[in-house]
């Protein structure tokens, strides 16, 4: 692309602040000490495009800087940066043990930082609370003691039922602190869908509420915890935490007497590819995928895209909405690891209004606010104004994730909330607890792109015959190792599973499974999912493009667009929607939709048919149920085509297993 043909970007960070930045002192720090190539002066794009490539070539020079820059303390040094750096098996830092909750607490061994906010916990109706680093650190320490009495070692799993509280935060610590592995579902998951996911591993404890509040109401979730406890014959200890102030049940140990105890901390010195937690994939078509990932990986990766990327440090409060059934929670727990104030927020993400995450940014003087794509846009459809009505002064960067933020985001964020605001849409997956492309303090921001690829990470766009695509669409690839990727699924003993989940199509190579644009300026575009890619007539488009224009129209709530091959060669392009209050599905709105797909998109892409529903079916941490859908509607069963316990609302999925039977 042609300088002249670049689009002018929507904001540029000011010469001071991307000179400032951690990751400007990192590269300089890098090419003196360890043979990086030196920053371009005057010129971040290009020093950040040199300083990207050669992490991504040398990725053991690279990862071995960073460890140096970053302090990680190893307790019993590495023989060398990587190993077997084939995919997959790559080994990272061999010899080397370390903990990841000893790194997320060191700001407390500071006398002079101690007493400032670790955790600033916040609720729908209540002034934030305080965690200091001190009492952070002594709740972990008598917690890990308690885990160690009740005969908790290596390896052993311990679980959490627990919405975003500090009590979750302190019970991984807990776990990690000990050697444990951790893992954790939020409580508005069904029995089923926990047990499908905790009995894979077998945990030894679980921590759990008696409930939860939301949306103004109080949710008891008793009856569900005493199935968790029947079905869950492994766990030998019970943790009864009274959100709702309901008394122990019988056989519960009380979380107030475990944490109020006089001990020291002990971290356990666990090799760096020790597993750390268990995150599991949506589990649309089956069991969720239980993903290990270890205590060294992920304590460099969270290091590097929250210090590097996302510019934080002491003085920071980060917020991200989320829940501890999404990966962004563990994500957002790291804060921790560089010194940074954690702002968890438990509550609905539009109560008592829709402004209601840019209320608790506001309250807690967040500086760095993350949320999702879909909040962003309901907050536009809304018309909500919050630069005009909030003092969100203290923000400098948005983040959005879960799904690609609309160009219209963008703006939305630049003209409703502030013109000088560093807008960071990023994509990564659970898989890796981690961002693939995304936040670059030092570049500018595009509307509808991802800033570059992260530090570390090779990522290239390929066509079907491995060929790298440049200005293309093409399928999201991963050519070297990520310390995060995991160290295998739980139950996979030859690793047949993990390698047929990311290395099948090309065979020492990570895809991921989304459609990928890398421009000529190094941005990145996400077109969605590659396995419910629509493709009419050879033109492929991701399902995300639709949604972007679709939903711009006043009386689009959601949609859903699902292309299904037919048995006789045939194609059918049906779209969903669900319609905002008082709108009507007549042939007006059905035409402007055609003309708004036709003129903004693609003619070949207009929908065969467009279909009202009550609403949009969605995994349980909020993605559009693209691929169990396109299933039903080719006939398959429902029990064949869906795991319902990972479905938001399993009421809608009979609809369009109707349609399919009588399409079939």
């Amino acid at each position: 692309m042609s300088p002249s043909s670049a689009p002018a970007p929507l904001w540029t960070p000011d010469p001071a602040r991307a000179d400032a930045a951690r990751l400007t002192r990192f590269h300089a720090w890098a090419a003196e000490q360890h043979g990086a190539p030196a920053p371009v002066p005057g010129d971040h794009l290009a020093s950040y495009g040199a300083l990207q490539r050669w992490s991504a070539e040398q990725p053991a020079a690279f990862w071995g800087a960073f460890a140096a820059w970053a302090e990680v303390r190893f307790s019993t040094p590495y023989e060398t940066v990587l190993a077997d750096a084939g995919m997959p098996g790559a080994r990272w830092f061999p010899g080397a043990t370390l903990n990841y909750a000893e790194h997320a607490l060191r700001v407390a061994e500071d006398p002079a930082r101690a007493g400032e906010a670790a955790l600033l916990y916040a609720t729908e109706d209540a002034a934030p609370v305080t965690v200091t680093w001190a009492e952070l650190r002594a709740q972990v320490a008598s917690l890990a003691a308690e885990l160690r009495r009740l005969g908790v070692r290596h390896g052993d799993r311990v679980s959490g039922y627990l919405p975003n509280v500090p009590q979750a935060t302190v019970a991984l610590l807990a776990a990690a602190a000990v050697g444990a592995v951790w893992t954790s579902c939020a409580p508005d998951f069904g029995a089923r869908s926990v047990l499908d996911r905790f009995q894979q591993v077998e945990p030894v404890v679980l921590f759990a509420v008696d409930g939860y509040r939301y949306g103004g109401k109080a949710h008891d979730r008793t009856d569900t915890v005493a199935e968790l406890r029947r079905e869950l014959p492994t766990v030998r200890a019970f943790v009864h935490v009274p959100l709702l102030g309901s008394e122990a049940p019988e056989g519960a140990l009380s979380w107030d007497a475990l944490v109020s105890g006089d001990a020291e901390p002990v971290f356990e010195q666990v090799p760096f590819d020790h597993p750390l937690w268990v995150l599991y994939s949506s589990g649309t078509t089956g069991l969720p995928k239980a993903i290990v990932q270890s205590q060294g990986g992920i304590l460099v990766e969270h290091l590097k895209q929250l210090a590097l990327h996302c510019d934080l440090g002491p003085g920071d409060r980060f917020f991200w909405y989320t829940s501890t059934g999404w990966m962004m929670w563990n994500f957002l727990v790291s804060g921790l690891l560089v010194g940074a104030t954690v702002v968890l927020y438990d509550g609905s993400p539009g109560y008592p209004a829709v402004d209601a995450q840019w209320r608790v940014a506001e309250r807690t003087g967040a500086t760095f606010f993350g949320t999702s794509a879909a909040y962003v846009m309901a907050c536009r459809k809304a018309e909500v104004h919050p630069g005009r009505d909030l003092d969100l002064s203290r923000v400098r960067c948005v983040a959005t994730t879960g799904s690609p933020l609309p160009p219209d985001g963008f703006r939305w964020i630049h003209d409703e909330v502030a013109e000088d605001m560093w807008i960071a849409s990023v994509s990564g997956g659970t898989d890796v607890c981690s961002c693939f492309a995304g936040a670059v303090p030092t570049l500018p921001v595009y509307v509808g792109e991802l800033q570059a690829a992260c530090l570390g990470t090779d990522l290239q766009a390929w066509d079907p015959q491995g060929k790298p695509l440049v200005d293309e669409v093409g399928e999201l690839v991963v050519t070297g190792p990520m310390p995060s990727m995991p160290v295998g699924f739980w139950n996979d003993p030859d690793g047949s599973r993990y390698r047929e989940s990311y290395f099948e199509m090309f065979p020492g190579v990570w895809r991921h499974g989304d459609w990928i644009t890398l421009t000529s300026r190094g941005t990145v575009v996400i077109h969605g999912r590659s396995d419910s890619t629509l493709n009419r007539q050879g033109v492929r488009m991701g399902s995300a493009d639709i949604y972007e224009a679709v939903e711009r129209l006043p009386e689009v709530r959601e949609s859903l667009v699902i292309g299904v091959e037919q048995p006789d060669g045939g194609y059918w392009m049906p779209l969903f929607v669900a319609l905002a209050e008082g709108a009507a599905l007549d042939d007006e709105l059905r035409d402007r939709i055609k003309r708004t797909i036709r003129t903004q998109l693609s003619p070949r892409h207009v929908p065969d048919e467009i279909i009202e529903v009550a609403a949009v079916p969605h995994t349980l941490t909020g993605k559009r149920l693209e691929v169990p859908v396109k299933r039903l509607l080719q006939g398959t069963p429902m029990e064949k085509a869906v795991n319902p316990g990972s479905v938001d609302r399993v009421d809608l999925l009979g609809f369009y297993e109707k349609l399919g039977r009588e399409r079939g």
